[in-house]
């Protein structure tokens, strides 16, 4: 009876801060958003966001002109829209990884996942396979980013233990390797046409995105984090060791590579659409961590909402710092991220010799 009543206390707190870490971030983001949508070489005021946003639905307002409502629905709406989009996949991802790996510093970026995403997604762009069907791109970065995770798994896992300096050097040389031969492909391209879209869009961003590319991306991302949401239990277990995940009854040799395939679609969604994002799956779970510690079954769903939050900050800071000019996500996110992975570094320093 006292089990039952415990076990009843531990699951109405699990939810109450699991509501609570949403509601707050909710309130966050929709902040973010309204903030995001009026600033620009335009600015808009929120009286006016609010009035073109309210006359989508079937409330009519006059206050804004036809000109904002332009911009806000077909410009800077889209845009942000993939940029939530791009941040829950990669943050899921992160999340996963590190669960899956046990690796505290795993990233989709860090590993190579995002740089076998990239490979694929610039052998479309080069073949021009996006003007035969837009989703080749999508396609082709899933691809790349599935057999980039293969490849690092595979070489950080021995004797049925991974191995956490083996899993960063693999991901170091994976991710090499990959850059090596995109760098092969913009140098041999002869179109010079797609090869400045290939280098615009390996510096990762979110100009000119567009409704298309958020419906391209956005259910499958949505999708692929409802499912590892379901599987926040096993990533409980699979983050401590294959023996207790097997006691409980998860089949192991099954649950991890459908999760990797999960990730793998994430990430590779994320990076047809934004380019290469790297950090948002290394910062946000650290972060989350923090707060509200390391059960994924609170961590999942909030690091999906801390990660749309992040890259939309991002992308409203590369685009007013410079104004009119603009930065891209990707160089904020590597200036943010890059001092954060070499403090993981130093504290996990111990960690790593153990090794």
């Amino acid at each position: 009876m006292l089990s039952n009543i415990t076990t009843w206390d531990r699951k109405t707190t699990l939810r109450a801060r699991l509501l609570l870490g949403v509601s707050i971030l909710s309130v966050l983001l929709s902040s973010a958003m309204l903030v995001s949508v009026s600033v620009g070489p335009v600015p808009i005021s929120l009286a006016n966001v609010l009035s073109v946003l309210l006359s989508i639905g079937p409330i009519e307002t006059t206050l804004h002109t036809p000109l904002e409502s332009l911009i806000v629905t077909e410009l800077r709406l889209p845009r942000i829209i993939v940029g939530i989009f791009v941040g829950i996949g990669l943050s899921v991802a992160g999340v996963t990884m590190q669960a899956l790996f046990r690796n505290p510093m795993a990233d989709p970026g860090i590993i190579g996942v995002s740089a076998g995403g990239s490979f694929g997604a610039v052998i479309a762009i080069t073949l021009q396979l996006d003007k035969y069907l837009f989703i080749s791109v999508p396609a082709c970065a899933f691809i790349g980013s599935l057999l980039a995770s293969i490849i690092v798994y595979s070489f950080g896992h021995s004797k049925g233990q991974l191995s956490m300096p083996a899993l960063l050097l693999a991901g170091v040389a994976v991710s090499a390797f990959f850059s090596s031969l995109i760098s092969a492909i913009v140098v041999l391209e002869k179109d010079t046409n797609s090869v400045r879209e290939i280098l615009f869009w390996l510096a990762g961003g979110l100009d000119s995105r567009s409704w298309e590319h958020a419906i391209t991306a956005g259910p499958l991302i949505i999708l692929g984090a409802i499912l590892i949401m379901f599987y926040s239990r096993d990533l409980n277990l699979l983050n401590l060791n294959d023996d207790d995940a097997k006691a409980m009854g998860i089949n192991v040799n099954v649950t991890r590579p459908f999760l990797i395939i999960l990730s793998a679609l994430l990430t590779g969604m994320a990076v047809a659409v934004s380019g290469t994002i790297i950090f948002v799956g290394l910062i946000t779970p650290h972060i989350l961590r923090l707060i509200v510690g390391p059960d994924h079954r609170i961590l999942v769903p909030l690091s999906a909402l801390t990660g749309a939050l992040f890259v939309i900050s991002a992308d409203t800071l590369a685009r007013t710092v410079i104004q009119p000019a603009e930065l891209q996500v990707g160089m904020v996110t590597s200036f943010l991220g890059a001092p954060f992975f070499l403090f993981l570094l130093v504290k996990n320093k111990n960690r790593l010799h153990s090794l």
